[in-house]
């Protein structure tokens, strides 16, 4: 049984939002100011950051329009590429999903145990069962069918952005003014290397919304309704994530910003007095849980893709003909989050690396959209949405990329292992792949 399509363009908007806004807005300005040491290098960042995500935004709505399949973001590879190399970027990222579910999982129980649960299970106990306890409910939300996850996805996203502006309201209280606290010199010790730097952090907070292309089999009329979905979310993520910057900065100040990275307490301490706490612990309960609902949702469409291609058992491509739901994948990944759970600790360097590996794959993702333009020269004329500054749109995404990525490798000079480490799980991804992949089958996009 395929996938059918369910999800409407609204449904694809609030994923988008959703894939992109997590924990890190509400954390990682800290990190963005102490690399950036000034409020120029600061806004900057987060401006380029944002013209640069609208880049890949676009040009990531271009290879869904393209491309419209299942599993889009392996299968894109497979089908410009090689399904080997396509096998190599996506297994570490599938892992490293998993296991950034089980952390952020574990960080939102954090929050919301002092308000929902009694002193005695104030531990690490407490803390493990209420992540258990999360991860369970969402996933029986989604083996209700794709549509019902899509509705509590929604709901979450829509929470989740009334709540990024009420904390911007921080800005109209009259004791909301920045203290005078010193800012320390940049951290990269001259403006471009402060500047690439604090790109780092940006990029991570902005990501998440290629994913978005793994639906491309879910959406009612994909190749007009993936582009018009993907541009609107990252429009509307722009603006709140410049909106809450400027509040953070309007409070604190960028040296405040440097010294704290409990930003949405900040706020809400700002705008609710004493309540504040609870009102964060809240609002990062309700982002962590939209988080974990959209990965698990978005993820068992890479095994499909990948069970597509012969790679890994066809159990993974079964589908409930009534719900729409990859029962089999979808309990595999959250059964692999669950048991990265009991040893997260053991993951949190790994996960360090996560933007090392999202800035190669999502360079080398939009590298395809020139490999498909030629490919698909068919539907040129089928009224699908294309890049209009084509190729100076994706040439610009790609090249901002890469320049972090440069970035990563000077962060990393503290360990000088850190980047074999890395290009090293990409070559035991080709490995395993020439190991115990049967033959390949190349699917053509629809």
């Amino acid at each position: 049984m395929s996938i059918q399509p369910r999800l409407n363009r609204f449904d694809l908007s609030m994923i988008v939002i959703s894939l992109v806004i997590g924990m890190g807005i509400f954390g990682s300005p800290s990190d963005v100011a102490v690399k950036a040491g000034n409020a120029w290098i600061f806004f900057g960042a987060w401006i380029f950051g944002g013209l640069v995500t609208l880049c890949g935004a676009l040009t990531f709505a271009e290879i869904g329009a393209r491309y419209p399949t299942t599993g889009g973001f392996y299968k894109v590879f497979s089908y410009c590429y090689h399904p080997a190399f396509a096998f190599m970027i996506n297994w570490v990222l599938v892992i490293s999903n998993a296991s950034s579910v089980a952390a952020v999982a574990l960080l939102g129980a954090e929050y919301i145990n002092p308000i929902l649960l009694p002193a005695s299970l104030q531990n690490q106990v407490g803390t493990k069962l209420t992540t258990i306890l999360t991860v369970l409910v969402l996933y029986v939300i989604n083996f209700l069918g794709i549509k019902m996850s899509a509705r509590a996805q929604n709901v979450l996203t829509i929470f989740k952005v009334v709540a990024v502006l009420v904390l911007c309201t921080a800005i109209f209280k009259s004791d909301a003014t920045a203290p005078v606290v010193a800012a320390a010199p940049a951290q990269g010790g001259n403006m471009i290397t402060a500047f690439g730097l604090s790109l780092v952090a940006v990029f991570f907070t902005y990501g998440g919304y290629q994913q978005t292309i793994n639906f491309g089999g879910d959406i009612i009329n994909a190749k007009t309704n993936i582009p018009k979905a993907i541009v609107f979310g990252i429009s509307t993520v722009i603006a709140l994530y410049l909106a809450i910057n400027y509040a953070y900065y309007a409070v604190l100040g960028i040296g405040g910003l440097q010294q704290t990275h409990t930003l949405a307490a900040k706020l809400a301490g700002v705008i609710f007095g004493p309540t504040g706490y609870k009102i964060t612990s809240i609002l990062m309960f309700v982002s962590v849980l939209g988080y974990v609902n959209v990965n698990i949702l978005a993820n068992p469409r890479v095994y499909y893709a990948m069970a597509e291609d012969g790679i890994l058992p066809q159990i993974f491509k079964r589908v409930n003909p009534k719900t729409q739901v990859q029962e089999f994948g979808m309990t595999v990944f959250v059964a692999a989050a669950l048991i990265i759970l009991f040893f997260v600790d053991s993951f949190s360097q790994m996960l360090k690396y996560v933007m090392f590996f999202d800035t190669i794959g999502l360079s080398l993702c939009a590298l395809t959209i020139f490999i498909l333009r030629k490919r698909t020269k068919d539907l040129d004329t089928s009224g699908i949405y294309t890049i209009k500054w084509f190729p100076l749109i994706p040439v610009i995404f790609i090249l901002a990329y890469w320049f972090v990525t440069i970035n990563i490798f000077i962060t990393f000079k503290e360990n000088p292992f850190a980047a074999f480490w890395c290009l090293a799980a990409y070559a035991l991804g080709l490995g395993i792949y020439y190991l115990g992949a049967r033959k390949p089958k190349t699917i053509q996009p629809e």
